[in-house]
């Protein structure tokens, strides 16, 4: 059993019994991922990137195959497709990276709604690929799937760049995470032999992927103003690396902040952290490529700091210029928002996020904020609650959207 399944159980006994908050970090960790056992050859070779870029406008689908949405239930009220789409990366270059749509059972012909559905941290490993947990009945969003797929709506889930053998996932960097969700819309509709310009799309998602669903907010008006999109919802948002990554030195979620600058490494090639780690340093960039998921990497790095990995300090004017880059909020969204954060986050802090609130509302945004306390046992096992208890008060916006209701707003209190 692998732990994204664990994840998923965990939430089940949540829903019938009231636990999930009292469940410990060490329950959560166990077991190794075992995904590739019912996978084949072909289905892993899928990811391998052509050897030269094809031609293709953003949202094209360069392939696709038929794939599993998810465990028993959701194959009886699924198709499922992995694709690989053409997108843009952080500098705004072409790229192709993969995804997933999940399409309810039934007339196709009356399907107009698209939920973008960024995911939360995989992890480094090629292995923690969100289409690949689909596919394997191991995403730990599978219960948010469910819900959607049982409203009729269809599902486009980006991987984000770089899930490939050998893999390079350039984590947490906005403009690469937005583009990816905005062009699996596109990809969406493509599927159908379509215009995205026929649908109505919504994006959602929760801690890195809340981020993603803010990115491709922002962005889309210029990115892809063909697009009518109803609004963005949006949990556990980390809006600001600074505030975010850089405070988890020394910290249980000290794994996420090395994730992030490895992922910037891949994104922006004028960044390298390889002159600057120890032995430790590069073993663990090895083993987090190799074999690590979003646990492992809370378990293995929990309490390090950055000077336990390196022999100088990465942390240079370049890097926090990119750091600077990627926080939201620069750019105002016209859609309506639903922002939500668990009060005492401790992977996410909290105070950034109701600063991001801030900015949205001084824009004139439609911004519904709420605060959640999750009477988790630390700040980790909060801010993994909220995965979960956040996915009604999201359904609800949802629905709302696509119904015409117009959205309310509380940036006045």
């Amino acid at each position: 059993m692998d732990i994204n399944t664990v994840l998923v159980a965990k939430r089940r006994i949540y829903t019938l019994k009231g636990a999930l908050a009292t469940l410990s970090l060490i329950t959560l960790l166990p077991l190794s991922l075992q995904i590739a056992a019912t996978e084949t050859e072909d289905v892993l070779t899928f990811y391998t990137l052509p050897t030269s870029l094809p031609a293709g406008i953003p949202g094209e689908i360069f392939r696709e195959e038929p794939m599993r949405a998810g465990p028993p239930s959701a194959n009886k009220a699924a198709d499922a497709f992995r694709v690989m789409y053409h997108s843009a990366n952080a500098l705004g270059n072409p790229n192709l990276t993969t995804g997933s749509i999940i399409i309810p059972k039934g007339s196709t012909s009356t399907l107009r709604n698209i939920v973008v559905m960024a995911p939360g941290t995989a992890g480094p490993a090629f292995r923690c690929t969100p289409s690949r947990m689909i596919d394997n009945g191991a995403y730990y969003e599978q219960s948010a799937i469910n819900d959607m797929l049982s409203r009729g709506y269809i599902i486009a889930i980006p991987d984000y760049e770089g899930y490939h053998q050998n893999p390079q996932s350039t984590y947490i960097v906005g403009r690469s995470m937005g583009a990816a969700a905005i062009d699996i819309a596109r990809a969406t509709a493509h599927h159908f032999n379509a215009n995205v310009s026929e649908y109505q799309v919504a994006f959602r998602g929760y801690s890195q992927g809340g981020a993603a669903s803010l990115w491709a907010a922002q962005m889309q008006p210029t990115y892809a103003p063909e697009m009518t999109v109803v609004g963005t919802a949006a949990g556990g948002v980390p809006a600001n690396l600074a505030q975010v990554a850089l405070p988890l030195e020394g910290q249980p979620g000290f794994g996420v902040l090395f994730y992030a600058l490895l992922g910037q490494d891949y994104a922006y090639p004028g960044l390298s952290l390889s002159p600057y780690l120890s032995d430790a340093g590069r073993a663990a960039v090895s083993s987090m490529e190799n074999d690590m998921c979003v646990i492992e990497l809370i378990q293995g790095f929990s309490g390090k700091k950055l000077s336990d990995l390196t022999d100088i300090n990465p942390l240079n004017l370049d890097r926090f210029n990119r750091i600077a880059e990627n926080e939201l909020g620069k750019t105002e969204i016209t859609s309506p928002i639903f922002q939500y954060h668990e009060i005492q986050d401790g992977l996410v802090a909290f105070g950034q996020a109701k600063d991001l609130r801030t900015t949205y509302c001084s824009q004139g945004a439609t911004h519904t904020w709420k605060e959640y306390d999750t009477d988790g046992e630390n700040g980790v096992i909060r801010h993994i609650n909220l995965v979960y208890h956040g996915n009604a008060d999201v359904i609800d916006f949802l629905e709302n959207r696509f119904s015409g209701i117009p959205a309310s707003s509380n940036c006045v209190e």
